[in-house]
């Protein structure tokens, strides 16, 4: 919810943010909404590689950031947004993005493949099915056969892609597995958060 909290806090909160996700434990991290300025230092907390796409609102980014650094409440989206990919452990050896739609909001699909060869991507879609499958087709495409995961905020319940299953969900928030990946054993599971985002985190394994 480009760094705010429910309810609002009326400062920005990326020592909180930054602080909790450095807390839990995951290889890859897929965040949607984020201030564009905060992946770097997400992931230097972290100990994580990162890569990012700007999405909506970015003109005149050093004014936007300005307000949202002092009045996030106020500004909301306006500050600007980015979705980042966060990997612990393992080099990230390419970054690709795919957009997805222009209007009403600039959608975008952003992958990584790492080192071990999986491939990754994240993805904020509108309410449209449509636009889900054409990133699934587009990480396809790019994994030529390898491992995928793709995850994010799909603003679909109950979404099937092609060459994939369904590895863990909370509402709209689904990460799927492709090529030889399967869901894990262990069962997906929601993140304590407190009041920080409008979307609970979700922890899913695959293997």
């Amino acid at each position: 919810m480009h760094g705010r909290s429910v309810p609002g806090s009326g400062r920005e909160l990326l020592d909180e943010f930054a602080s909790l996700i450095a807390s839990w434990e995951w290889d890859v991290a897929l965040l949607q909404e984020v201030p564009p300025w905060w992946p770097a230092p997400l992931a230097a907390a972290s100990g994580a590689d990162q890569r990012l796409v700007l999405t909506s609102r970015n003109a005149l980014g050093a004014l936007r950031r300005a307000i949202a650094v002092r009045r996030p409440d106020l500004i909301k989206s306006n500050g600007g947004g980015c979705n980042a990919i966060l990997v612990r452990g393992v080099g990230i050896e390419e970054h690709r993005v795919l957009r997805l739609a222009w209007a009403p909001e600039r959608r975008w699909l952003q992958a990584v493949r790492l080192a071990d060869g999986v491939w990754v991507g994240n993805v904020h879609t509108g309410s449209y099915a449509w636009q889900g499958r054409r990133a699934a087709s587009a990480l396809r495409a790019w994994a030529v056969g390898a491992p995928m995961v793709l995850g994010g905020d799909f603003n679909v319940v109950d979404l099937s892609l092609d060459g994939f299953v369904l590895a863990g969900a909370q509402g709209v928030d689904q990460v799927f597995a492709g090529g030889d990946l399967e869901p894990g054993a262990r069962p997906a599971e929601v993140l304590e958060r407190g009041s920080l985002s409008d979307h609970a985190p979700v922890l899913v394994t695959v293997g």
